[in-house]
Formats: structure tokens, sequence, C-alpha cells
């Protein structure tokens, strides 16, 4: 006789940690772009982007995989990777392993290369909801902005750094939002804030798993 299968157990929704998670570590980076390193001093963001936006994004990711759920899987898992290996990036700085002049344009070439990740996952976020499109629509503005303001050479809360910087806590808002929606309409079962629906559904095959924050849409 062959052995009974278990039923899987499920697993709670990761999407509110992911996004806030992302959403906090993104304000403070993108405060100290926008205002200064005398206001907003780099190193506040320092553990945050290795325990939350770093390790907690990471594991939001991993279960995201759990559940089946490849775009935020990809994106949680992505950008918690994003917010270590920065992290990791400023160490060296810190222990001057990265030589004064090679900083921005090490920052330039890392930004650019999220920001061609993020442009396919702008593009796909439309088959989620107009809240998580808006999430990475912002974010690659931000991404696109710092990295051109890095490539000049700018400092933090000058010319385009500052810029980007703005956005991004822009994008952090947004984030957050998305995040505190996920989290209400998941736990009420029902649309207590709005996310909007998906811009695009006119791919052919079997429906998008959607982002979660937009399961009550």
């Amino acid at each position: 006789m062959a052995e009974e299968t278990k039923p899987t157990l499920p697993v709670a929704d990761p999407t509110p940690l992911g996004l806030g998670a992302f959403a906090l570590t993104t304000f403070l980076l993108s405060a100290h772009n926008a205002l200064g390193a005398t206001v907003a001093p780099l190193l506040a963001f320092y553990g945050f982007a290795i325990f939350y936006g770093g390790l907690a994004q990471f594991m939001a990711g991993m279960y995201e995989f759990r559940n089946r759920n490849p775009f935020g899987a990809t994106a949680f898992t992505t950008y918690g990777a994003f917010w270590m290996g920065l992290a990791t990036f400023v160490g060296l700085v810190l222990m001057e392993k990265v030589k004064g002049d090679e900083i921005a344009l090490s920052l330039g070439w890392i930004l650019l290369a999220f920001a061609i990740f993020n442009t396919y996952m702008l593009l796909w976020s439309t088959r989620t909801n107009v809240a998580v499109f808006l999430v990475f629509l912002t974010l690659e503005i931000t991404e696109i902005l710092l990295f051109l303001g890095n490539f000049k050479g700018e400092a933090a809360g000058t010319g385009l750094v500052a810029l980007g910087g703005y956005v991004g806590i822009l994008t952090a808002l947004v984030a957050w939002y998305t995040s505190a929606a996920a989290l209400v309409n998941g736990m009420a079962g029902r649309s207590i804030l709005p996310v909007g629906g998906p811009l695009w559904s006119g791919m052919p095959g079997p429906a998008p798993t959607q982002a979660r924050a937009g399961a009550h849409a």
C-alpha cells in the first residue's frame, strides 16, 4: 500500500515583511542621498541593510518560492541580496579596501546593473497590481538617477544623487503602503486598503500568481 501523502501546511504571506524591510532600508539610504551625510549619516542604514532589508527580505523571498510565487520570490531574494551586498561594499570602503576615487564609480556600476534587472521586473509587475507596479516604477527612476549621479562623481545631497534620494524616499513610502495593504487585506480577507488590479492581463497561459498585496484588491 502506498504511503498516504500528508497535506502541505500553508505558509503565511511573506509579502508584508518583504516590502516593509525593503521600504525601511530604502528610506534610510535615500534620506542620506537626498539630504547629505551631515543631516542623515550613511551608517544609519548599515545594520538594517544586513538584517532587515537584507536577511529578512531574503527570507521573505525564500518563502515566496514555497508559495509558488516566482515574481515575489525573485524580487525579494534579489533585493535582499542587494542590501547585503551593498552593506558589504560599504564595509570594504570603511576598511579602506576601495580607493576614494573608485567609490562613486563602483556604485554607479552596481546601480546600473540593478536598474537593468529592475527594468524587466517593472514590465512584469504590470501582471500583479497597481501598487506593486508603482513600487517598481519609482524604484526604476531612483536607480537611474543614482547611477547617473554616481557616474558623474556627485556626492550625497547634491545633483542627481540628491534627486534620486528624494525619489527613493517616495519609493519607500509607496512600498510601505503596499506592505500595509498586503497585511491588513490578508488579515481581513477583503480589501481594506486598495491596491488596484493588474495593468496587463493579456499574456496567454495560466493566470499569474498575484503579488499577495493584490490578493484582495
